[in-house]
């Protein structure tokens, strides 16, 4: 029996970030009274543990999944940034009667039988390429001032999402598009989606990242009704 009735806000970061990369929101939903919760995922910990097998997709999936299960939580507003994108739609597919609404913050919207990988840019996936020529299994980290991000595991880019459709049952779906940065993977399924009826979408013209970049604005559209409701 589910004991979790108020929502709960379940952040997944994307690429070579942890749950850190949150903090400015949590920290803000936290003030408002909002119960938040940032994952890092297997692979992205500040000391990964030595793993016997190699990390994939399905890996991170189910992560999320067990955590939620675990923990027991229900009416999960699920977000999640850039490749993570491909995470929470594997999850909304496995657990849809625990996800409340779902919410792209500038990350992949996949469907049956992509991959990070198919719906990147060239651009990208020239740095997972050569980023993972060191040892095979790890995209390094590309050029940045933030110390704390971890060399990425590369399967979890390239494996194929399989999905069976249930997450389709999670009707509350929300993208936001972030439209200041030139490098954006993201224009085009922003276009699919910005007229589509059962999306809401929102546009901010801040760089990638705006989770540092505009924390204010992404914490108001957070706590807005579209994605949180009106209780």
């Amino acid at each position: 029996m589910l004991t979790e009735i108020e929502k709960t806000y379940i952040f997944i970061p994307g690429g070579w970030h942890g749950g850190w990369a949150f903090d400015p929101i949590t920290e803000r939903l936290g003030k408002l009274g909002k119960k938040c919760i940032a994952i890092t995922l297997p692979g992205l910990e500040p000391a990964p543990a030595v793993q016997n097998g190699i990390i994939n997709l399905d890996t991170h999936i189910q992560y999320v999944v067990d955590f939620i299960l675990n923990a027991n939580i229900a009416n999960v507003i699920l977000c999640g940034h850039s490749y993570a994108g491909m995470v929470m739609t594997g999850v909304a597919d496995k657990i849809p009667e625990r996800i409340y609404s779902l919410v792209y913050i500038d990350a992949y919207v996949p469907e049956d039988g992509d991959s990070c990988w198919r719906l990147t840019s060239e651009a990208y996936r020239h740095v997972f390429a050569s980023g993972a020529g060191a040892d095979g299994f790890t995209v390094a980290v590309p050029p940045g001032a933030e110390t704390r991000r971890r060399p990425h595991p590369l399967a979890t880019f390239m494996q194929n999402l399989q999905l069976t459709g249930d997450y389709l049952r999670v009707r509350n779906r929300t993208f936001i598009y972030l439209s200041g940065w030139e490098q954006t993977p993201f224009k085009r399924q922003y276009e699919n989606l910005k007229a589509a009826e059962d999306w809401h979408v929102e546009t901010v013209h801040c760089a990638h990242n705006i989770m540092r970049e505009a924390p204010d604005k992404l914490t108001d559209i957070l706590i807005g009704p579209k994605i949180y409701g009106n209780n």
